[in-house]
């Protein structure tokens, strides 16, 4: 038996010394020169690289490889001017603040906001933070997305930089309507049936745009939208988004309030844009009578929201054919831009939807399902 276990152990030996010997002589072997790529598989190689895919594990590696991946987006820490940082909310990588940058334009500023990386972080961390700033850069601009300024990650600390929409998220604008406050700082605060079909085309363009990058963006909600001074509508909260592009739909572990989510969400089917289509036109909390742990069974008997008396028939229809049970059923991003476009041209622009009941924060939080604290932020990017 000795003998035996001598003869095996020998033998592990021998083949653990091989397969180092293998590894030491394909680290010394010359590497031969990749052939040219044409133009084609040049476009095609930058497109997948959409996050920091190197294998760095240390804060100065990482520093190092932004600084050349992320160069085009380098903006020098210097034309932020000095005392202008407000800060906004504590974000889930560290400060959210807004600020003045410098325009290249002698004595010209404008508002930015920027995420800032907290200084604690870790090379896991900065590397998630990292991949973020390269998934703005693959997706490029759209009206109806946050657009991506740049970037400061070059030295510590970091900082995304984004454009600033000055109204907020579209939750609290229409809390704000509620209060029957005209205006704000000389910036209306009504809403008319035919800026609501607005809103809504606004925000099917956006998600169609995620469609042609075959995304999906998984947590569509009024909260989720953005308003600008001219009532531009820009969709925002892409954290799903990357995190599906990246570390593929199995890996996404992000929490979505219950009942918003697509029935084939709730079965724990895999999402799609067409599940995006679902939430697109859920201004309240949908469903109030219903605890959101009993949703699934209720939508299961086939329930739909009745009519809201502000809210005409073409509206209503429009939002039926959102709320449909089969996914395939729901009209594609492109498909409901069309039917939005078709009815806005008789819709009112002259009278402003009036709600009369004030909006209780404590209890929009109970009936949805969601955190109160999750409805105390200003602005939310990813």
């Amino acid at each position: 038996l000795v003998g035996v276990f001598v003869i095996l152990l020998s033998v592990i030996l021998w083949l653990r010394y091989r397969s180092w010997r293998s590894k030491q002589q394909q680290l010394l072997r010359p590497v031969a020169p990749l052939p040219a790529m044409d133009k084609n598989q040049k476009e095609h190689s930058e497109s997948e690289n959409t996050y920091i895919q190197l294998s760095e594990t240390t804060v100065e590696s990482l520093l190092r490889s932004a600084a050349l991946t992320l160069k085009e987006l380098e903006i020098p820490q210097d034309r932020l001017i000095p005392g202008s940082l407000e800060l906004i909310h504590n974000g889930s990588f560290g400060g959210i603040y807004r600020a003045e940058l410098e325009t290249g334009n002698p004595g010209k500023t404008k508002t930015v906001i920027l995420k800032a990386l907290q200084d604690t972080a870790g090379p896991s961390e900065m590397k998630d933070f990292l991949g973020r700033i390269k998934f703005h850069q693959f997706l490029g601009h759209h009206d109806n997305m946050v657009e991506l300024i740049g970037c400061c990650v070059v030295q510590l600390p970091l900082y995304m930089i984004l454009e600033d929409v000055s109204h907020g998220d579209l939750l609290n604008f229409l809390w704000t309507c509620r209060r029957d406050v005209m205006t704000m700082d000389g910036i209306p605060y009504d809403l008319t049936e035919r800026q609501v079909y607005k809103v809504g085309q606004q925000v099917a363009a956006a998600l169609e745009f995620l469609q042609q990058k075959k995304l999906f963006h998984g947590d569509v909600a009024a909260r989720n939208v953005l308003i600008q001074s001219d009532f531009t509508a820009k969709l925002c909260g892409l954290g799903l988004a990357y995190k599906t592009h990246t570390y593929g739909t199995s890996c996404v572990t992000q929490i979505v309030p219950l009942k918003w989510q697509a029935p084939e969400r709730l079965l724990m089917k895999p999402p799609s844009i067409k599940s995006d289509m679902y939430g697109l036109f859920w201004g309240a909390p949908p469903f109030p009578e219903v605890p959101p742990s009993d949703i699934l069974q209720h939508l299961q008997r086939l329930k739909i929201m009745k009519r809201p008396s502000t809210c005409q028939p073409a509206m209503y229809g429009i939002m039926k054919s959102c709320w449909r049970w089969s996914a395939t059923d729901r009209p594609p991003p492109a498909e409901l831009i069309k039917h939005l476009q078709t009815a806005a041209k008789s819709s009112n622009d002259q009278v402003v939807l009036q709600v009369p009941e004030l909006v209780v924060p404590e209890l929009y939080a109970d009936v949805a399902g969601v955190g109160l604290g999750s409805l105390a932020r200003d602005y939310s990017v990813l």
